[in-house]
C-alpha cells in the first residue's frame, strides 16, 4: 500500500512539474509590450520643442542595432514632431487639436483594406500595436504574378495633453516585431510635463 502511494505521488509531481515547464516555456515566447520596467531607457522633455511632454526612449543600453542619439524634426509653429534613433527607431508625433478618437478611427480604416491582413497584438482604447500581412492573392482583379509576402508591425496610439489630442505612430512602412515593441514601449511612456503649482 505505501509502494503504491509512492508510485502515485511520483506521477503526479512528475505531471506537475510537466505542466510547469511548458506554461513557462509558452510564456517566454510572448512579447510583452507594456510593463513598467523602463531600465534601458531615458527621459526625453519635449518642451523646447513647443511640446509639453516627455517620453521614454532606448539608452545606450538597449540593443536596438543602432545609434543611440536622439534626433528631433520639427519646424517651428508646425504640428508635427519626428524623434528618431537611429535608421529605424521613428515615432511620428502630431498634433490634431481636439479631433478625439483617433485610435477608433485608425481601426476602421485598416478594416477597410481589402489587400491586407491585420492581427491586432495589442487591442487598447488609445494605443493599438498590430501585424499588417499584404494577402498573397490580392484582390479579385489583382495580377496573378501577384504573390510577394510582405510582413510588417505597426504601432498607433492616441494621447491627450491640456484637452490637445496627439498622434503617435511608427513609420507607414512599418518595421520588424521587436523594433516596433521598442516603440511601443516608448510611445505609451508619452505624459505631459508636471507642472509645479
Amino acid at each position: 500500500m505505501n509502494l503504491k502511494h509512492l508510485l502515485l505521488f511520483l506521477v503526479s509531481s512528475f505531471l506537475i512539474l510537466a505542466s510547469c515547464h511548458t506554461t513557462t516555456e509558452e510564456k517566454s515566447q510572448e512579447i510583452t509590450y507594456f510593463d513598467n520596467d523602463y531600465y534601458e531607457y531615458k527621459g526625453v522633455h519635449l518642451k523646447q520643442y513647443a511640446l509639453p511632454a516627455m517620453i521614454m526612449v532606448p539608452d545606450e543600453t538597449a540593443d536596438i542595432g543602432s545609434s543611440t542619439e536622439v534626433e528631433i524634426n520639427h519646424v517651428e509653429n508646425d504640428f508635427r514632431w519626428d524623434l528618431k534613433i537611429g535608421e529605424k527607431f521613428l515615432i511620428h508625433m502630431e498634433d490634431f487639436g481636439n479631433n478625439k478618437n483617433l485610435v477608433e478611427a485608425k481601426k476602421k480604416e485598416l478594416n477597410n483594406k481589402d489587400w491586407f491582413e491585420i492581427n491586432y497584438l495589442v487591442n487598447e482604447k488609445n494605443i493599438i500595436v498590430y501585424e499588417k500581412k499584404l494577402k498573397v492573392k490580392g484582390i479579385n482583379n489583382a495580377s496573378s504574378k501577384v504573390g510577394v509576402e510582405h510582413v510588417s508591425y505597426h504601432v498607433y496610439a492616441e494621447q491627450i495633453i491640456d484637452g490637445i489630442s496627439y498622434e503617435l505612430r511608427n513609420s507607414d512602412d512599418g518595421n520588424d516585431k521587436e523594433m516596433v515593441r521598442w516603440i511601443a514601449k516608448s510611445i505609451k511612456s508619452f505624459k505631459p510635463l508636471k507642472t509645479k503649482q
